[in-house]
């Protein structure tokens, strides 16, 4: 197969490609350093000769509200009208599970309207949610920090590892259209304050984590289950302790 991967560099993308390769099948970076802009549209129609699906994990580089709103609902549309023109037959975009619980937030309604675009949009698509990734765990903590002590709400929490997302997004790929979607997740559930306490701690953060049921998670406030699959779900392999190099071999 002929995939394009739109934002192949990033940090799910670029493992995506190479996943895709190991397998056999060509994968396309699809960025402004291989010519191609999904905001302008340069290099969409090129780039979309012959494809046969479209992974897209791009993300915005602002969280602002309008920016990620315009980034999402511009990038999108040019894609999809490439895709159609081109005789694209699969779509796939990774979004986050929990979005259309998250209404407040800037970042989760636009997430929202590139779903809705997808979905309105005639060609056969899959959408992966994912919970959020052991890699954000420090960007997580830095957006909740306030002050020296980091605030986060003591809800449900099921992380994941960027590399179980990409083996999700790859094999959704090279699937059938869903023409809905998979959530996937972490291996474990914790609680979400007791997940960055021990964290923190444990790459020596001095801060803080302070208990707050009101504590915001980027503008939104979150309910007990908000971050974690509602029902079915694909979990991934890899726990948080031996990603980070917690977990002692053979334990």
């Amino acid at each position: 197969m002929r995939i394009v991967v739109i934002g192949g560099t990033g940090l799910i993308g670029s493992k995506v490609v190479e996943k895709l390769t190991e397998h056999g099948h060509e994968a396309v970076v699809a960025v402004p350093k291989t010519g191609v802009n999904t905001l302008t549209g340069a290099g969409l129609a090129e780039v979309m000769k012959g494809t046969d699906v479209v992974v897209d994990v791009s993300n915005s580089p602002s969280f602002e509200a309008d920016a990620v709103m315009e980034f999402f609902r511009t990038s999108t549309t040019n894609v999809l009208a490439a895709e159609a023109e081109a005789g694209v037959g699969h779509h796939v975009a990774l979004s986050v599970v929990g979005t259309e619980r998250l209404p407040d937030s800037g970042y989760f309604r636009a997430k929202i309207a590139q779903e809705e675009l997808i979905e309105k949009s005639a060609i056969p698509y899959s959408l992966v949610h994912a919970t959020q990734f052991y890699e954000f765990v420090q960007a997580i903590a830095d957006a909740a920090d306030d002050g020296g002590t980091v605030r986060i709400a003591p809800v449900a929490f099921r992380p994941m590892a960027a590399e179980d997302v990409a083996k999700a997004v790859g094999r959704t790929a090279v699937g059938t259209p869903l023409n809905g979607r998979i959530d996937i997740a972490g291996p474990q559930e914790y609680q979400m304050d007791e997940f960055f306490r021990r964290a923190l701690k444990a790459h020596s953060d001095p801060r803080d984590v302070v208990t707050d049921p009101h504590a915001k998670y980027f503008g939104a406030e979150l309910a007990e289950r908000t971050l974690v699959p509602a029902g079915d779900a694909t979990f991934g392999d890899l726990t948080y302790g031996d990603w980070a190099g917690l977990t002692p071999a053979g334990k």
